[in-house]
C-alpha cells in the first residue's frame, strides 16, 4: 500500500546531515560544497562529530567560527547510523539531505533533489555516485566503482533511467518519512542506507533514483584501507541478507563464489603438482585439473578487464587495476562469507581510523 506525503509549498528549508570520523583531509571541501549549493531556501549543516584523532574536530570548530549555519553535535561512538540520527534530531527543516565527508555535492544537487522529491511524492531521492581520484591508485579504484566488473553495476554506480529504486545513494529525504520509520537502524554499523530504504518501501513510501543528481565521491586512496573497507562492507551486506529476505541479489553471491572457486582451484593445483592425485579415480583427477584452471582464468579476466575498462585511464591506472579489482572482489567475498556464517558481530570498518 502506497503512502502519500502532504505537499510542500514554496521553497522548503534543507538540513544537511553529515557523520564525521577522522576526515581531516576531506571535511572542509565537503562542507564547502554544501554551503555553495545553488538553492534559494534556508539551509543548515549539522555535523555529527565522532572521536576523531586526526584534527578533524578542530577543523570543524574553525568552520563553525566562520559560518553560523554550521552546527555540531557529539557522536560518542563515531558510528555512522547513530551520528546520522543525532544530526537529524538536532536539525529543523522539512527536507533532510545526507552528506558524507568523502563526498562533494554538485552546485545544483539540492535544487534538483528537492524538485524530484516534491514532483514524484517520494520519501527519498538519490542519484549517481561519481567516484574520482587524485592519485593513480585512487583513480583506478574510482574506475572500478563505475564498472560492473568492479562493484557489480548498481544503478547509483553505473547509471539507470529515472524511476523507482530499491535503494538510494546518500539521499534527499522528507523528514516525516524518516520519523515514520524511526530513522536509521543503529545496529547496522554499515549498510544502514539499504536497510532504511527497505523499511521506507515496506511502509508504503517511494524511493526514487534520479541520474541528474551527481555526487563526487573520493574512494580510499591506499590498498590497505581499500581492503579493510570492502571486507567490512561484505560482512555487513551478509548481515543484511541474514536479517531481510529482500537483502539478497544475484550479484552479491558472485564474490563469495569467486573466493570459493579460487580456494578450490588453488587446492586442486597444489594436489596435482604434489602428486597427491596419483591414486585418485580418473573422474576426480579430471575435476581437479579443471578446478586448477579457475585461478588462471580469473587472473586472465582481471588482466583483460584492466586493459579494456572504460574511462580516461593511463598505463599507471591500468597497472594498479590489476591489484584493485581482485582486492575488491576477494576482500568483499571473504567478508560476505564470514558475515553469512557468523553475522556482523560488531564489525567495525577500520579503514576510517587514522593510519
Amino acid at each position: 500500500m502506497s503512502r502519500t506525503l502532504a505537499p510542500i509549498s514554496g521553497t522548503p528549508g534543507v538540513s544537511y546531515i553529515m557523520p564525521i570520523l577522522n576526515e581531516a583531509g576531506h571535511v572542509a571541501d565537503a562542507v564547502l560544497s554544501v554551503l555553495e549549493q545553488r538553492y534559494e531556501g534556508p539551509k543548515e549543516v549539522v555535523l555529527a562529530l565522532g572521536p576523531s584523532t586526526d584534527g578533524t574536530n578542530e577543523i570543524v570548530e574553525e568552520l563553525k567560527r566562520r559560518e553560523q549555519r554550521i552546527k555540531a553535535v557529539d557522536s560518542p561512538t563515531g558510528r555512522t547510523p547513530s551520528g546520522l540520527n543525532l544530526a537529524i534530531e538536532a536539525s529543523q527543516y522539512p527536507i533532510v539531505v545526507r552528506v558524507d565527508a568523502h563526498t562533494e555535492l554538485e552546485p545544483d544537487y539540492t535544487a534538483k533533489g528537492v524538485e524530484a522529491l516534491l514532483r514524484t511524492g517520494a520519501a527519498d531521492v538519490g542519484g549517481l555516485m561519481d567516484a574520482k581520484g587524485r592519485s593513480p591508485f585512487q583513480r583506478a579504484v574510482a574506475s572500478a566503482y563505475h564498472s560492473p566488473l568492479g562493484l557489480g553495476g548498481a544503478a547509483y554506480h553505473s547509471g539507470a533511467p529515472e524511476g523507482p529504486a530499491e535503494s538510494a545513494y546518500l539521499g534527499v529525504f522528507r523528514r516525516e518519512a524518516l520519523a515514520a520509520v524511526g530513522g536509521y537502524d543503529e545496529t547496522f554499523w554499515r549498510g544502514q542506507d539499504w536497510d532504511l530504504c527497505l523499511r521506507l518501501r515496506e511502509a508504503g513510501f517511494a524511493v526514487w533514483f534520479d541520474p541528474r543528481l551527481r555526487v563526487t565521491y573520493w574512494p580510499r586512496a591506499d590498498w590497505d584501507k581499500l581492503v579493510r573497507q570492502f571486507y567490512a562492507a561484505g560482512i555487513w551486506r551478509a548481515e543484511l541478507a541474514r536479517r531481510h529476505r529482500s537483502g539478497k541479489s544475484i550479484r552479491h553471491f558472485i564474490p563469495p563464489l569467486l573466493v570459493g572457486g579460487l580456494a578450490t582451484g588453488a587446492a586442486a593445483a597444489i594436489a596435482s603438482f604434489s602428486g597427491s592425485t596419483h591414486n585418485w579415480p580418473a573422474w576426480l583427477k579430471s575435476a581437479a585439473s579443471a578446478a586448477s584452471l579457475f585461478p588462471v582464468l580469473y587472473g586472465a579476466g582481471v588482466v583483460g578487464a584492466s586493459a579494456t575498462m572504460r574511462g580516461d585511464l593511463g598505463p599507471a591506472e591500468r597497472v594498479r587495476l590489476l591489484a584493485v579489482l581482485p582486492s575488491i572482489h576477494i576482500s568483499w567475498g571473504l567478508g560476505y562469507l564470514r558475515g553469512r556464517l557468523f553475522g556482523a558481530a560488531g564489525t567495525v570498518d577500520t579503514s576510517r581510523r587514522k593510519s
